[in-house]
C-alpha cells in the first residue's frame, strides 16, 4: 500500500445488524373435513379467510425468536373445505438497534424474511391435500404492526369489547 492510500474503513461495529441464525417449522396442521366430497366439481371458488399473527421473545443476549403464524380457512357456503394452520419461526441476532426500533425490527422486518418460506409451506400443504396451491399475497407487516399498536392503544378504553391479536384478511 502506498502512503497516499487511505486506511481501510474501520469495521462497522456501530452499524445495525440483523442476522438469521436459524429458521424452522414449529407447527403445521391441515384438515379437509369434507373429503372426498369436497373434490367434486364446484362452480364457485371458496371464500378464503386468512389470519396472521406475529410474536417475538428474547432467547439470549441479542438473540430473539420471531414466530409467524398463519391460518387459512376455505369455505364453500357454510361448509369448511379445508383449514391449514402453521407456525414458522426464526432465531435472529439483532444488534446496535435503538431500543425504540427493536419492536418494529422484530415484528416487521423479521416476518418479512420468514414470509416466503411459510408461504411455500402453505402452498405445498394445500396442494398435497388435493387442492390448488394456496398462494398467499404478500403481507404488509408494517400495516399489521400499526393495527396491533392501535388495538393495544384502544384496549383500555374498550375493556368490555373483545380484542383479537390476529389480523383477518379475506381473499
Amino acid at each position: 500500500m502506498s502512503e497516499n492510500t487511505p486506511n481501510p474503513a474501520p469495521s462497522d461495529q456501530g452499524a445495525p445488524l440483523l442476522r438469521v441464525l436459524a429458521q424452522y417449522l414449529k407447527d403445521l396442521s391441515f384438515e379437509s373435513p369434507k373429503a372426498p366430497t369436497s373434490f367434486g366439481p364446484e362452480n364457485n371458488a371458496p371464500a378464503i379467510d386468512i389470519n396472521v399473527d406475529v410474536n417475538a421473545r428474547p432467547i439470549g443476549q441479542n438473540q430473539y425468536e420471531v414466530e409467524l403464524s398463519i391460518g387459512a380457512r376455505a369455505l364453500q357456503g357454510k361448509d369448511v373445505i379445508f383449514v391449514v394452520e402453521t407456525a414458522y419461526a426464526g432465531a435472529f441476532q439483532i444488534e446496535n438497534v435503538p431500543p425504540e426500533q427493536m419492536e418494529p425490527v422484530m415484528l416487521v422486518e423479521c416476518p418479512r424474511l420468514l414470509f416466503p418460506f411459510i408461504r411455500q409451506i402453505i402452498a405445498d400443504a394445500t396442494r398435497d391435500g388435493n387442492f390448488p396451491p394456496l398462494m398467499l399475497e404478500p403481507i404488509d407487516f408494517f400495516s399489521v404492526y400499526q393495527q396491533r399498536k392501535a388495538q393495544a392503544a384502544a384496549q383500555p378504553q374498550a375493556e368490555t369489547a373483545p380484542q383479537n391479536n390476529e389480523d383477518v384478511v379475506e381473499a
